[in-house]
């Protein structure tokens, strides 16, 4: 099982899924990701199975190598695969992809399970599990609580009756709701809280002509307030509280690019915005990119992209 760089609780939750289900037919799987996941999602891992291609690239591709079937979740096209990208493209293995996101290319995979209109990649899986007649054990129903759990942001986006009527039968079979909420929503440590405010009051820009507030995350604010790897993790959704706002955006600084993170709620779409200005892509009112300019050039270049398209957000 594969996942996209940066993976997120969707992502890990689906790979983890696929794996105690593999395992409960008697196979041997192996969940290899990109990078290492969020400090947050390590109870997802507790025996520490997964292998990180990051660091440790050569088995991780001996594996990828020796493999009969690679089974992708939580993302669309093998670029997001990161450094693995080449690997598995060329390995022989039969490819599987179980994902939500629009626009999959089509052309990388052997089977495409796809679907746009559920919440999460974990929410399909469970329905196509379902279908399958298969049994879900506590292990399984875990993983995919979580993943469907945090991709719709603790049931505030994308969700459906399918979405309520999965979480109440996973429930049902002994998801612990309480734990995971503590968990994943409620053990931050304080210099994450902290770094929340200092970007509230001094990282935020309201745009009330285009209904838009942005928050800039800086490494040097990442150095300053401890940053780990996950901190940020919802940030992007805070200037949607503000009620003359309908588009969010995040614009976290790495060493080499800027990783961009862009919400909006319902009447607005932000994919084609990330299409044409982000060098990425997404679901209509979740979206992310990348993009290659210098950090301080960030306010110029979003009133740029918003003059150029800022009609295309709007649903008519």
């Amino acid at each position: 099982m594969v996942t996209h760089l940066n993976p997120d609780g969707d992502a890990v939750g689906a790979a983890t899924a696929v794996a105690h289900w593999l395992r409960s037919c008697s196979m041997e799987p192996q969940v290899i990701i990109p990078d290492r996941y969020p400090s947050f999602l390590s109870f997802m891992d507790s025996n520490e199975e997964v292998l990180f291609f990051e660091s440790s690239r050569e088995r991780a591709t001996q594996l990828i190598d020796n493999a009969t079937l690679i089974v992708m979740v939580d993302f669309n096209q093998l670029s997001r695969s990161g450094d693995m990208e080449p690997t598995i493209a060329a390995s022989s293995a039969y490819k599987v992809l179980i994902d939500h996101h629009i626009e999959p290319k089509r052309e990388e995979f052997d089977l495409l399970i796809h679907s746009s209109e559920v919440s999460s990649t974990c929410e399909l899986l469970y329905w196509l599990l379902r279908e399958m007649g298969v049994e879900i054990g506590l292990s399984l129903a875990n993983s995919l609580y979580i993943g469907m759990m945090t991709d719709t942001n603790n049931f505030n986006n994308s969700v459906t009756s399918d979405t309520l009527l999965m979480a109440s039968h996973l429930l049902s079979l002994g998801v612990d709701k309480e734990l995971f909420q503590k968990r994943i929503f409620a053990s931050f440590s304080q210099e994450r809280m902290r770094l929340m405010g200092h970007l509230l009051l001094n990282r935020f820009t309201l745009l009330e002509n285009y209904r838009l507030g942005y928050l800039t995350l800086s490494l040097e604010d990442q150095l300053k307030f401890n940053y780990r790897k996950g901190d940020s993790e919802g940030f992007v959704n805070l200037p949607l509280r503000i009620e003359e706002v309908d588009i969010a955006i995040l614009f976290t600084q790495l060493h080499n690019s800027i990783r961009v993170s862009l919400r909006s709620k319902e009447g607005y779409s932000v994919n084609d915005l990330a299409i044409r200005h982000f060098n990425g892509g997404g679901h209509k009112m979740a979206a992310g990119g990348t993009l290659y300019i210098p950090f301080g050039d960030i306010d110029r270049f979003l009133l740029d992209s918003l003059k150029e398209s800022y009609k295309i957000c709007r649903d008519e």
